[in-house]
């Protein structure tokens, strides 16, 4: 068994620009559908909830990337919300042997992070 891990820590204000921007084919390249209408609907706080989720998007590479297919894209790797509110990860691919992937992730102002564990049971 191994157990992987990853953090990620991003500028609120970095995301917000490109929220922002009139690039929104760049917003969708990154984020899922469920993505955007989770951020969209939080209103005040979208921009945590659109950087804490590219923060989570690099975490879990950083902690999957030996497992990770060559042409993959950043909305191969989900965040959604439980019904009580805990943030799960959906894989768009399959890793053989990934018994479990725990995400947290936080935001304050300025910042917005996520951790990532992960247990790959090896033969």
């Amino acid at each position: 068994m191994r157990v992987l891990v990853g953090t990620d820590i991003i500028e609120i204000n970095r995301i917000m620009k490109l929220v922002d921007s009139k690039e929104k084919n760049a917003l969708k390249s990154i984020f899922t559908l469920r993505e955007i209408e989770y951020c969209e609907a939080r209103k005040v706080s979208k921009y945590q909830s659109y950087a804490a989720r590219f923060a989570a998007k690099e975490a879990i590479y950083k902690a999957l990337s030996e497992f990770v297919p060559e042409k993959y894209s950043w909305t191969d790797f989900e965040v959604i919300n439980s019904e009580k509110g805990k943030p799960e990860v959906v894989l768009g691919f399959e890793i053989k042997g990934l018994e479990s992937v725990e995400i947290s992730l936080s935001h304050c102002k300025e910042y917005a992070v996520a951790y990532v564990s992960a247990i790959i049971k090896e033969n």
